[in-house]
């Protein structure tokens, strides 16, 4: 007697009655199905007693069902950021069924090592900076990426990002309303601006432009983070513009020391000083003082990155496209308007 063959996708398609495509984005989840149709495929999965095998889906379909993340480690990159990105990216793959592979060489070698043998479908890049080095690796290899950060040259790439020159103009905007005059923006540590960082750069850039169209006294420093980085950046501070009355900060490893050093100093938050700072809301609202604070969007960002990879590993045709992402400012504790 001979053995009836174990039921395939194509046979589910025809007893459905829809394209083998269409079962596939049923069972990985990367099409929204409309329900009818969904229903239907899964009746015809249930009739047949058909039982998925992802790994001959995956050799079929020559894929590896793989993402790489790239993630340099550099001194200057607030860990806890980069987890928080990494985490929402990990997530929105598992959910298409897919797995992560985190690339941590600053030099893309990692990442044309694993392209080159098939390891990973499509590549997320964090961590841009201006004119990055990764950029002509990527443009070598012949699969898909998408870019967390705005390089110089963005033609041809997908790119997404927080609206890092807006979100500083929305800082001063707001300190302007409290009729704060003498403003001081502490930024990123150095080696960032040396590596010509792109979201460090734009902070700046985006502050400068708003204190100059707000005619308001305006100061820039970088710092490193540490209690004893953030009291020597606030006795800089006072030295260099005494009659400060209003700071934003774009600093995430510094914010858990900033209330102190300037407690230290003799500096009171709000009523002296008004802070408006640019981190994601968790960690302004972690705060002994929360933080009034333009909230950057990590997991938003995250998973919008990962979704922008899978329409291009699917093999639609996609345009480049770059994406910046807003954020509204939330009023907290240390912001209040001047006397």
């Amino acid at each position: 007697m001979q053995r009836n063959a174990s039921p395939s996708m194509g046979d589910v398609a025809e007893a459905a009655g829809v394209s083998l495509s269409t079962v596939s984005y049923v069972l990985s989840g990367k099409r929204t199905i409309s329900a009818p149709t969904r229903e239907r495929v899964e009746s015809a999965i249930r009739a047949l007693g058909f039982s998925p095998n992802a790994g001959a889906r995956a050799l079929a379909s020559r894929k590896s069902h793989t993402i790489g993340l790239m993630v340099p480690f550099s001194p200057d990159v607030d860990f806890t950021v980069v987890m928080q990105f990494v985490g929402a990216a990990v997530t929105a793959a598992r959910a298409v069924d897919y797995n992560v592979l985190l690339l941590t060489h600053e030099d893309g070698s990692g990442m044309k090592r694993v392209a080159a043998s098939g390891s990973i479908d499509g590549v997320v890049m964090m961590d841009v900076e201006y004119d990055d080095p990764r950029l002509p690796v990527l443009a070598q290899l012949s699969i898909p990426s998408v870019l967390i950060g705005m390089p110089r040259d963005v033609g041809g790439l997908a790119c997404i990002d927080f609206d890092f020159t807006q979100a500083s103009r929305t800082a001063v905007g707001h300190l302007v309303a409290l009729r704060r005059r003498n403003v001081v923006f502490i930024g990123s540590p150095a080696q960032a601006l040396t590596r010509h960082v792109n979201y460090a750069e734009r902070a700046v850039n985006g502050f400068v432009d708003a204190a100059t169209d707000a005619g308001i006294r305006h100061l820039e420093l970088s710092c490193e983070p540490g209690l004893a980085a953030a009291e020597e950046v606030v006795f800089e501070t006072l030295s260099r513009m005494p009659d400060v009355d209003g700071i934003v900060v774009h600093n995430e490893a510094l914010l858990p020391f900033l209330q102190a050093a300037c407690g230290r100093a003799g500096v009171e938050i709000p009523r002296q000083v008004s802070v408006v700072a640019i981190c994601p809301d968790n960690l302004a609202e972690a705060a002994p003082l929360p933080w009034t604070s333009v909230g950057i969007p990590t997991e938003l960002i995250g998973r919008t990155a990962v979704d922008m990879l899978m329409s291009r590993i699917d093999g639609e045709p996609q345009p480049p496209e770059q994406r910046l992402v807003g954020a509204p400012l939330t009023p907290r504790a240390t912001s209040i308007q001047a006397a």
